[in-house]
């Protein structure tokens, strides 16, 4: 469901009115840290044995990375380098609502720096997800335990993230399951219409 928050600004508005020099990026601190704390964390886990023979000081500095991530993605970078939010709702009944959100395009904004950080964005929210996944199945494999509780705190807020961001994408649909009915709806009712216009 696509909705707008009346309380959180609206999305370009801070934007506006913003005189940047030409460059490729035009927000590169967003974009830093987009892939900062991603990375950060996955070389903190691959690295751990070599820092520190303590296993929770390298657990709490991978979960601290991950948190840090977690909410840059969520609330700064999305919102700012391809114009998607999203987030949770509750209602004064108690009812949670899952709100995504993106921004209607204007037709200058397909800018090349708009492209560039659209990269830089889909690029670290799936290709950090696939390390993780690999993470938990060596993990597994390796029996590796103590590091489960770690890797699965990885995969989660990695993952939500990704959920989170592929919705709002999609504009919002609230099952893939749904858009194949309409879909697959549409083409049978056009064959239908297709076939009694030409008997």
């Amino acid at each position: 469901m696509i909705t707008q928050d009346r309380e959180a600004p609206l999305f370009g508005e801070e934007d506006d009115g913003i005189n940047t020099k030409k460059s490729n990026i035009k927000h590169p601190l967003v974009s830093f840290f987009h892939l900062f704390f991603r990375i950060s964390a996955i070389l903190v886990y691959l690295m751990c044995d070599l820092f520190s023979s303590r296993f929770i000081a390298c657990m709490v500095s991978i979960i601290l990375l991950l948190s840090c991530d977690f909410w840059t993605v969520k609330n700064v970078s999305g919102r700012l380098l391809v114009g998607l939010r999203w987030w949770n709702q509750v209602d004064e009944k108690g009812n949670s609502h899952w709100i995504f959100e993106s921004r209607k395009q204007k037709p200058q904004s397909q800018s090349t720096s708009h492209g560039a950080e659209a990269r830089i964005f889909w690029l670290g929210l799936v290709v950090c997800p696939i390390f993780w996944i690999l993470f938990f199945f060596r993990t597994v494999f390796s029996l590796e335990i103590k590091w489960l509780a770690v890797v699965v705190m990885g995969l989660v807020l990695q993952l939500s993230n990704l959920y989170g961001y592929m919705r709002c994408r999609l504009g919002g649909k609230s099952d893939l399951k749904e858009m194949a009915k309409g879909y697959l709806g549409a083409q049978l009712f056009r064959q239908a219409t297709k076939t009694t216009e030409n008997p």
